[in-house]
């Protein structure tokens, strides 16, 4: 099944932030109820192609991880000291005096390295340490969610937040926050480029548990515990009124379910 559109109608419900003030709100949530009540879910290692169809096995890390602040970056670097040889395979690579696991881009954005393609960070898949991100092994080794070690766009994908500042009528504001769908155009003008991307494939639309189900752990990370429990709310009310409102179904998800014609009947 090829991916489907990126355009197409979407259910979206905003409310104000339960822990702000209720009638005069300075932050306000929008949420994408389709994209949230999807099937989605990661299948790296079990039928990503990779976002280049020159290296299948790499999934999103090919191009490496840009960080969203200087916090990011030394959050990160806190985790990077607890690597070691065993389950990071470019750890000598990484040390300072060899290049270290930070770069700056043309830009001038600080980023993780590419090292032999990749981000420096990917394991490949016979090292026997485990393949894929070192930095997702080390928050398994040690019991703690992903959240904590990787760089935040690569916990958040395919999850977006972006903000914006909304005008009042009466001449106030308040910050909406957007919960959303991280498709192609989240990479800027170069996703339209990315040979393959999951998050409107129905290979990806597999999940057991629906998106606000499967990555609460990012989801209360993004907009705190209680905008979550909010979140859920309507996101289970939505689930409920599926039938009544098609639009509230992800179309990769539909596609996802349909029955497979049988090869042998053509």
């Amino acid at each position: 099944m090829p991916e489907l559109p990126l355009d197409f109608p979407r259910a979206w419900v905003e409310f104000s932030d339960p822990e702000g003030d209720a009638e005069a709100p300075e932050q306000v949530f929008r949420v994408d109820l389709t994209w949230l009540t999807s099937s989605w879910t990661c299948i790296f290692g079990r039928g990503c192609r990779g976002v280049y169809d020159d290296r299948p096995t790499d999934g999103c890390c090919t191009l490496g991880a840009h960080f969203s602040e200087p916090a990011d970056e030394k959050r990160v670097g806190t985790w990077v000291r607890k690597l070691a040889p065993g389950t990071w395979q470019r750890h000598r690579q990484g040390r300072p005096g060899a290049g270290g696991w930070v770069e700056t881009d043309p830009d001038g954005a600080r980023k993780t390295r590419v090292v032999d393609g990749a981000c420096i960070f990917l394991n490949d898949p016979d090292f026997p340490g485990g393949a894929g991100c070192a930095l997702h092994h080390q928050a398994f080794a040690e019991g703690v969610d992903h959240v904590q070690t990787k760089p935040d766009v690569c916990w958040q994908l395919p999850l977006r937040r972006t903000y914006r500042t909304v005008e009042r009528p009466d001449g106030t504001s308040y910050l909406q926050v957007t919960v959303g769908e991280y498709d192609r155009r989240g990479w800027g003008e170069g996703g339209h480029d990315l040979d393959w991307y999951c998050s409107g494939n129905t290979e990806a639309h597999i999940g057991t548990q629906p998106v606000y189900r499967s990555m609460e752990a990012e989801l209360r990370e993004l907009i705190g515990d209680a905008p979550y429990e909010t979140l859920a709310a309507h996101c289970e009310a939505a689930m409920s009124a599926r039938r009544r409102l098609p639009l509230l179904v992800h179309p990769a998800t539909a596609a996802a379910r349909r029955p497979k014609r049988d090869a042998s009947r053509r």
